[in-house]
């Protein structure tokens, strides 16, 4: 076990630190794939879970897409979707950003993110503050996507902590659920101020 047992409060990315995707974006790839924003939503989150996870590559994923949509897979199409896909899962909350980091005078600051590997290349180029937090836990690195327990269960095991250890903040309920099912104490996100005086009691809790 590691001797650092300093309390680790570990935070999802889209949702919390990082914003959604981009409005609009879902009907700009439809558009251009020349069909409708409904049937190409549809494709996009049918077929994202083993991108997520990490199981299937990028371009895989966009063939998957495009193939239950009747459109041709080519190169060009495939890497213009991919990059309007990460640009869009792009933005920051710097308000959040300047808070997460400012944590780390008193506990550890751990990421665990559902993005696949080519989004967290991209993501860390673009966020190179992210390098400085104690561990980041990408899906499509590690192999399992919340609210997989697998996912909670690396990051303990990578921060050899011990579940209780952990505060885990997610904007989606479903996820925070999964992670205290299998130890960890969770916190439904919604607001910056209302999770700054949850983290306030946790810390001061021994």
């Amino acid at each position: 076990m590691s001797t650092d047992r300093r309390r680790i409060v570990l935070f999802d990315l889209f949702g919390v630190i990082a914003s959604h995707q981009r409005p609009g974006a879902l009907e700009k790839m439809a558009a251009r794939c020349d069909t409708s924003a409904d049937a190409f939503t549809t494709a996009y989150w049918t077929h994202r879970p083993p991108y997520d996870a990490g199981r299937r590559t990028a371009s895989a994923y966009w063939t998957d897409v495009l193939s239950a949509l009747s459109r041709p897979a080519d190169a060009d199409t495939i890497e213009e979707l991919r990059l309007t896909d990460i640009d869009s899962w792009s933005r920051v909350d710097d308000r959040m950003v300047t808070y997460v980091r400012s944590l780390r005078d008193r506990a550890r600051v751990a990421l665990l993110s559902n993005i696949p590997s080519d989004h967290a290349d991209a993501f860390l180029a673009a966020q190179p503050w992210l390098h400085d937090l104690d561990h980041l836990a990408f899906s499509g690195r590690i192999g399992a996507a919340k609210p997989d327990p697998a996912a909670f269960q690396y990051c303990v095991v990578a921060l050899q902590s011990a579940p209780a250890d952990f505060l885990f903040v997610d904007d989606r309920e479903e996820n925070v659920r999964a992670a205290e099912a299998v130890g960890l104490n969770g916190h439904v996100f919604q607001r910056q101020d209302e999770l700054a005086a949850v983290i306030d009691a946790w810390l001061g809790t021994r």
